[in-house]
């Protein structure tokens, strides 16, 4: 094997690009929590763009709101190839992600509410309804081939539903103001892209010029820019047959490489950004804390495997291709990883209160990061008992 091709190995392997994110996350705790801490945060905060167009804004923000739209858009397009030809293509299949993360996304809530319903903490019932595409992903994608495909999708489709879930829960309860204007100018551009898939126009870029202004005009709405990737993704033709790349397939492929090993790692050492301060584990016990941890851990795990469980009774849905429940388990501890999108919402949650929003984000880290452990030893030790079988 000569050396270009243990590149492309070592750059197609999943695995890596998981280990290269968990690396990012302790790097920025590390600074997070050292001399440079201060440094860091005004790198992060430092504005840049044109105020031509009101595209002036700090660092984390074309990280988070840039950046990532372009990571919804490569899951987006995976989804869609697997809902035409792949797992995802018979209603069975499809619809269970959609009852998992409507399980994943009410029980948290829930549970949360329980603690806190009456507390200075009530407003935050939707810190644990979320889950973080990206670290989840990274994590199963470190158990490599051991694990089905079809559970990967079927996180990856749970963990989009769940986010769509999340940005309509901000955009109706924690956002201030709607920017109507814009709403509607970004539903044209959707229904353009639409359009031009109907018409089966093939050219890219006829696609991602538009898809560009649909960013923009989402974003100015006041809803959470990222839902322009996976509009843009879904309006993306493709086909089913092996004979050529479809568009879909070739913007896939160009996109896997730039999102693996750049745009997942500079959003982890952005969003892992937190300063350990003294109090915050006191946080950890009060309701506040109680609520996060457990909607977290215990509501996605319930909510989950629950709705899927009387899905599946119903009929209505089936398990995911060569999967178990104890696969499924795993899932719904992995779902547990709240992280970037919680965080947001702890913060849209507690906009003035400052050392409540920093309780959050340590219940949030410590519940994302326990849920992680657990949800990589029950699917690694799935995988050891159907490699067994």
């Amino acid at each position: 094997m000569n050396l270009s091709l243990y590149f492309k190995k070592f750059f197609n392997s999943s695995q890596i690009s998981g280990i290269l994110l968990i690396l990012c996350v302790i790097v920025s705790l590390l600074i997070a929590n050292s001399s440079a801490s201060e440094s860091f945060q005004l790198f992060l905060d430092k504005e840049i763009g044109t105020s031509v167009f009101h595209l002036e804004y700090p660092i984390s923000i074309w990280i988070n709101d840039g950046l990532m739209a372009v990571f919804f858009l490569l899951v987006g397009l995976e989804i869609k190839r697997e809902i035409i030809e792949g797992e995802l293509s018979s209603f069975k299949n499809a619809s269970l992600p959609i009852f998992a993360a409507v399980g994943g996304m009410l029980v948290p809530a829930i549970i949360f509410t329980i603690f806190n319903s009456g507390t200075p903490y009530e407003n935050g019932w939707g810190i644990p309804m979320a889950t973080d595409i990206a670290f989840s992903l990274a994590i199963i994608s470190m158990l490599g081939n051991r694990i089905p495909n079809s559970i990967k999708i079927f996180l990856a489709a749970l963990a989009i539903v769940d986010d769509l879930g999340a940005i309509l829960v901000i955009a109706i309860f924690y956002t201030d103001q709607i920017h109507w204007i814009y709403l509607l100018l970004s539903l044209g551009i959707t229904l353009i892209l639409f359009i031009l898939n109907f018409l089966k126009v093939k050219k890219l870029i006829f696609y991602i010029i538009p898809g560009i202004f649909l960013w923009y005009f989402l974003h100015h709405s006041g809803i959470h820019a990222t839902i322009a990737g996976v509009l843009l993704a879904f309006s993306i033709p493709t086909n089913e047959s092996n004979t050529e790349m479809s568009p879909l397939e070739k913007l896939e492929h160009h996109l896997h490489f730039p999102v693996s090993f750049l745009i997942m790692p500079v959003f982890a050492l952005a969003n892992t950004n937190i300063t350990f301060k003294s109090g915050m584990i006191d946080g950890l016990t009060n309701t506040l804390g109680l609520g996060i941890i457990c909607g977290l851990i215990l509501g996605k795990l319930i909510g989950i495997n629950f709705f899927s469980f009387l899905a599946i009774r119903l009929k209505i849905s089936s398990l995911p291709q060569n999967s178990s429940w104890l696969q499924m388990i795993g899932v719904g501890c992995l779902a547990g990883i709240g992280f970037t999108m919680s965080i947001f919402i702890a913060l849209l949650s507690f906009k003035t209160e400052i050392q409540i929003q920093d309780e959050a984000k340590f219940a949030i880290l410590i519940a994302s990061f326990l849920s992680a452990l657990l949800g990589f030893i029950i699917l690694k030790v799935s995988s050891k008992k159907f490699a067994g079988n």
